[in-house]
C-alpha cells in the first residue's frame, strides 16, 4: 500500500501555494499511517488474512467514491478501447500490488514496509529507460544504490545480525516491481482520463477481483474475526482516507506544485510511519532504524533532485 498517481507536464497552474503543501503533507500522513494500522490489524485480529483486509478496503473505498463522483458529476465514463487498460491496470493495482505489499507487511515491520514501497519512484525511470527509450540519469542510479544500502540497515538488528523476515523483503520488492509495471500501463491513459477517475474505476474493478478470492480462501476466518468497533475503524481509514482522500489532496498538490515538487513528499511517507509506530509502541527505537531511514531518503532526495517537469518518470505511485 503506497500508493499516488499525478499528471506531470505542462506549465504549473496557479493556486493557494500554502494550502497545496499541507495537503500534500497529509496525504503523506495517510499513507504513512496505511502501514501501521494494517500491521496493528494483524497484530491484534490473529484471524485476519490479507485478502480479507484487501477486500473490506476496497468495498469500504468504492462506497465512499462512487457515490462522491456521481453526485459531483466527475465521474467519467470509459472508452470501449480503454477498457482493457483498466483492467490490465487493477490486476496490477490494486490487486497483485496490493496482496504483495500487505502480506510483505504482515512478516516485517510497518516502517521498514513504508520505506520499501517509498522506493518505487526510483526504479520507475529504469522501467521507462527499458520501455519507452527516455533516458537514465546518473544520478537515479547512484539514489537507488544508496536506498537499497539504507534498507539493508534498516533489516539488521542491534547485533548487526539480519532480523527482517526474507518472504517479508521479497513480497515487498514484487510489490515495487509490480507498481513499475503499472506505472508503464498508466501512462497509456494518464490524459485521457481524471486521475481520480482512475482511481475509482481501480478500486471497484479491484473489489471484483478481491471478492472471489477472499471467498475462495478465507471464507472460514470471517467468523473468527472480532468485527469490534477498532477493526471497522482501521479499514475505514484504510479505505476512506488512504485509498481516496490521500489521492485526492496528492493530485490537487501536483496539479498546483507540478509532479516533481510534488514527488519529493513521498519521501517523508516513511518517516510518518515510524513516527506513529513509535508512538503507539508498534515498534521500539533504533539508531540503526533511524540511520538506514536517513540514507534512504538522501538516495529519494538525490535520484529525484534533477529531474525535469515534464519528465514522464516523475509520474509517482505510493
Amino acid at each position: 500500500m503506497r500508493d499516488g498517481k499525478g499528471k506531470s507536464g505542462g506549465d504549473v497552474p496557479r493556486g493557494n501555494r500554502c494550502i497545496a503543501p499541507l495537503l500534500m503533507v497529509v496525504a503523506s500522513a495517510f499513507w504513512g499511517a496505511s502501514f501501521i494500522f494494517t500491521k496493528d490489524l494483524f497484530l491484534n485480529e490473529p484471524a485476519i488474512t490479507p485478502t480479507i483486509i484487501l477486500t473490506g478496503r476496497m468495498l469500504i473505498a468504492t462506497l465512499f467514491t462512487v457515490p462522491l463522483l456521481l453526485l459531483t458529476g466527475k465521474l467519467e465514463r470509459i472508452e470501449r478501447g480503454h477498457l482493457r487498460y483498466f483492467l490490465l491496470l487493477a490486476f496490477t493495482e490494486p490487486f497483485l500490488y496490493s496482496i504483495c505489499e500487505t502480506g510483505g507487511v504482515q512478516y516485517v515491520s510497518g516502517s521498514l514496509a513504508s520505506i520499501i514501497v517509498a522506493t518505487i519512484p526510483l526504479f520507475i525511470p529504469f522501467g521507462m529507460a527499458l520501455v519507452y527509450k527516455e533516458r537514465l540519469r546518473v544520478n537515479t542510479v547512484i539514489g537507488v544504490l544508496l536506498s537499497l544500502a539504507g534498507i539493508a540497515l534498516m533489516s539488521l538488528d542491534s547485533g548487526f545480525s539480519f532480523s527482517a523476515s526474507p518472504k517479508g523483503l521479497l513480497l515487498l520488492a514484487c510489490a515495487v516491481f509490480i507498481a513499475v509495471v503499472y506505472t508503464l500501463i498508466l501512462v497509456k491513459i494518464l490524459d485521457r482520463y481524471r486521475p481520480m477517475t482512475i482511481t475509482c474505476y481501480q478500486n471497484l474493478i479491484g473489489l471484483f477481483y478481491f471478492l472471489p478470492l477472499m471467498l475462495a480462501m478465507d471464507r472460514a476466518s470471517l467468523p473468527q474475526l472480532s468485527f469490534s468497533p477498532r477493526m471497522w475503524l482501521m479499514l475505514a481509514f484504510l479505505g476512506v482516507f488512504c485509498s481516496t482522500v490521500a489521492y485526492m489532496f496528492f493530485n490537487y498538490g501536483v496539479k498546483r506544485l507540478g509532479a516533481t515538487a510534488g514527488s519529493v513528499y513521498n519521501n517523508i511517507i516513511p518517516v510518518f510511519s515510524l513516527l506513529l509506530a513509535l508512538a503507539i509502541g508498534q515498534e521500539g527505537f533504533s539508531w540503526l532504524k533511524v540511520a538506514g531511514m536517513a540514507i534512504v531518503l538522501l538516495g529519494l532526495t538525490v535520484a529525484q533532485r534533477t529531474r525535469r517537469e515534464k519528465d514522464k518518470s516523475s509520474q509517482a505511485v505510493q
